[in-house]
C-alpha cells in the first residue's frame, strides 16, 4: 500500500526522530514506517586535510513492525517515536529505540573477518561424516568486505497502557526511563520482564484527568534526578532518593498566567511540547507552541529567557486550530556549549537563538541551501499587515505542511540535523557566521 501525501511523499518515509550518538560520529533517524537509517561520518580526506567528513549511510534496519492489540482491538503503529543512543563501551554501539509500546535494544556492530577451515562443517556450513575426518585443522580468519551487523538484544513490552511519548538513558548506564501519557517507568537494561513505576498522575476516576506527561529526561551527570512536562505548560523536577513512587516533586517549574492575555488557545498553546537538561545540567530548554524557554535550575517561578519562535503565528490561531497545526509537537536543542538553542518551526525554517548576544536567526531547510558550499541566507517572515522588505516572506504564503518537528545538534561541533517530512539535511559550518 502506498500512502500518499502531497503526490510525491509517502508517509512511511516521514522522518519522525533524529538522534546524534554521544561522540557524533553516528546520526540515527527513525520514519513512521518503523525502519531505523544509521549514517556515520567519514574520516577526514588525506587530500583535503581541513575538509568535515560527511555523512553517508552506514546502515538501515526495520525495527518494529504494526500490530494488533486483539484485547483493545487496537492497532499499534510501526512509527519510531524516539531512538537514545548508549554510551560507547566497546567496539559496538547500542541504541533504544521505541514504537507506542514496544522499546527495543539493538546491538550494531562490524564484521571484517570470517573463520574458515572448520573440522566438522564443510565450506558451505553443512556437517561433515565423522568417519571422513582423517586430520584435525585450526581455523583461521580471514579478511571479508566490511558487513554492519544489527541485532535485537533486548525487547520492553507490555509495560505501558498509554502511548510512549519519551525514553531517556540515565547517566549510571544501567537504567533508562520511558514515559507515557500518565505514567513513567524505570528499567534496568539487562531486565525486560518487569519495570518500576516512579510516575503516574492517572487519576482514580478519568473524567477529572486534567493534564498528561509530555515528555521527560534524566538529569545529564546526577543519576537520582529527572524532569518530566506537562501539557499545562509546567515542570516538575524529581528526586529518586525521596520515595520510591515520585508524584511528590521536588521542584514544580511555571510561569504564572497573564490573565488579560487568556483566550481560548491558551492551554493548548502552553503545553510543553519537549524538556531537555542542558550539557552542563545547570539549565533546562522547553518548547511549547510559540516559544523557547530557558529555565534555570534554581529559580522555579519564571523562566530565565523566552524567545519567540514564530510570534507571528498568534494571529493565525484559529485556522491553525481547525487544521490541527496547532497541535503540532516541536522538539528543540542545545548546541555543545549550551550558548545557543535550536528549534524547528514551518515553511521547512527553523530558528536559532544566541544566548549570549541575544541575536536570532530565521534559517531554511532546502535542497539549495543543503549543496556544497552554499551559504545559509537568514531569512524573515512579515507579519499580516506588516511592512514587507525585498526577499520577506508574508505569514499567509507560509506552508504549514512543511514543518520541522525533529532537530538534533551534534554534541561537540557545529553540525545539526533537521527532519524535514521525508528529507533529512545535516549543515556543518554554516551556522557561526549566521549567529554573528
Amino acid at each position: 500500500v502506498v500512502y500518499v501525501l502531497n503526490r510525491d511523499q509517502r508517509v512511511p518515509d516521514i522522518i519522525s526522530t533524529v538522534e546524534f550518538n554521544h561522540t557524533g560520529e553516528l546520526l540515527a533517524t527513525g520514519d513512521k514506517g518503523g525502519r531505523v537509517v544509521i549514517f556515520q561520518r567519514e574520516p577526514e580526506s588525506q587530500t583535503e586535510p581541513f575538509s568535515q567528513g560527511e555523512y553517508n549511510v552506514y546502515s538501515t534496519f526495520q525495527s518494529h513492525e504494526p500490530e494488533f492489540d486483539y484485547l483493545k482491538s487496537l492497532e499499534i503503529e510501526e512509527k519510531i517515536n524516539k531512538i537514545r543512543w548508549l554510551p560507547q563501551q566497546n567496539a559496538a554501539h547500542f541504541l533504544l529505540s521505541t514504537n507506542d509500546k514496544t522499546i527495543k535494544l539493538w546491538k550494531v556492530s562490524e564484521r571484517d573477518k570470517r573463520p574458515e577451515g572448520y573440522n566438522l562443517k564443510d565450506e558451505e556450513g553443512r556437517i561433515k561424516d565423522i568417519s571422513t575426518v582423517t586430520s584435525l585443522q585450526v581455523p583461521v580468519l580471514k579478511p571479508m568486505d566490511l558487513m554492519v551487523e544489527v541485532t535485537p538484544r533486548r525487547v520492553f513490552a507490555n509495560a505501558h497502557t498509554y502511548h510512549i511519548n519519551s525514553i531517556s538513558v540515565n547517566s549510571d548506564y544501567e537504567t533508562y526511563m520511558s514515559a507515557d501519557d500518565l505514567r513513567i517507568n524505570l528499567w534496568h537494561l539487562d531486565i525486560t520482564d518487569r519495570s518500576f513505576n516512579i510516575v503516574d498522575i492517572k487519576p482514580a476516576n478519568m473524567e477529572d484527568l486534567t493534564e498528561v506527561i509530555t515528555a521527560a529526561e534524566f538529569h545529564p551527570h546526577h543519576c537520582n534526578l529527572f524532569v518530566y512536562s506537562s501539557s499545562k505548560g509546567t515542570l516538575r523536577l524529581c528526586d529518586m532518593r525521596e520515595a520510591a513512587l515520585c508524584d511528590k516533586h521536588s521542584k514544580l517549574f511555571e510561569e504564572p498566567e497573564d490573565p488579560s492575555a487568556r483566550s481560548f488557545f491558551s492551554e493548548i498553546i502552553s503545553s510543553v511540547s519537549d524538556v531537555k537538561f542542558s550539557h552542563s545540567g545547570r539549565y533546562l530548554l522547553t518548547r511549547d507552541y510559540l516559544t523557547a524557554k530557558v529555565w534555570d535550575l534554581n529559580m522555579e517561578s519564571k523562566p530565565l529567557e523566552t524567545y519567540q519562535v514564530h510570534d507571528y503565528l498568534r494571529s493565525k490561531l484559529c485556522s491553525l486550530y481547525e487544521n490541527d497545526c496547532i497541535f503540532d509537537k516541536f522538539e528543540c536543542a542545545w548546541n555543545g556549549s549550551d550558548s545557543v538553542i535550536m528549534t524547528g518551526a514551518y515553511n521547512n525554517f527553523f530558528r536559532m537563538f544566541d544566548r549570549n548576544t541575544k541575536r536570532d536567526v530565521t534559517l531554511e531547510a532546502s535542497r539549495e541551501s543543503s549543496k556544497p558550499r552554499a551559504v545559509l541566507k537568514p531569512r524573515r517572515v512579515c507579519a499580516a499587515g506588516g511592512k514587507r522588505r525585498k526577499d520577506d516572506i508574508s505569514v499567509d504564503s507560509l506552508d504549514f505542511t512543511k514543518k520541522i518537528l525533529h532537530t538534533a545538534w551534534h554534541p561537540n561541533e557545529n553540525i545539526i540535523a533537521i527532519a524535514a517530512t521525508n528529507n533529512l539535511y545535516i549543515f556543518q559550518d554554516k551556522l557561526n557566521s549566521e549567529m554573528h
